[in-house]
């Protein structure tokens, strides 16, 4: 099961992204977290932070990079229908195979301006590429 965190890219450039999830209560995800309390999964949030990762190193989508690993991943705030996820995303360096990111996720309460956004998450990750394992054919008879 896919989800897509990302709703729209507000800003590019060659080590940044910013792009914005407006979190409604029709998410499937919601109905279970939590029935009496609908929060965005905090999980959700480090996904919104990879997405964006994803749409910076290729644009046009179908990037092939999986998380290789998360460090300092904290949470504050949390982010709950009819609020907007905005997601900042920097490429802090990479070791030539290996690409490392630092993510910020505030949330924007309805009708609040970003100067009033509250910090829901933060945290560096690393993006490796994916590869595909090339199995030999089978010898079944």
């Amino acid at each position: 099961m896919r989800f897509e965190l990302i709703d729209a890219v507000l800003d590019r450039s060659d080590d940044r992204i910013v792009a914005v999830k407006l979190v409604s209560a029709a998410e499937e995800y919601l109905q279970d977290h939590f029935p009496d309390f609908p929060v965005l999964p905090g999980v959700f949030m480090l996904e919104a932070m990879v997405q964006a990762a994803r749409l910076l190193e290729s644009p046009e989508g179908g990037s092939r990079l999986a998380i290789g690993g998360v460090r300092a991943l904290k949470y504050g705030r949390f982010v709950r229908p009819g609020e907007t996820l905005r997601v900042e995303v920097d490429r802090t360096g990479g070791d030539g195979e290996n690409l490392m990111f630092r993510g910020v996720a505030k949330v924007i309460g309805a009708g609040l301006s970003l100067d009033e956004a509250h910090t829901a998450a933060t945290g560096q990750f690393t993006l490796r590429p994916l590869l595909a394992r090339v199995c030999p054919p089978s010898s079944v008879r």
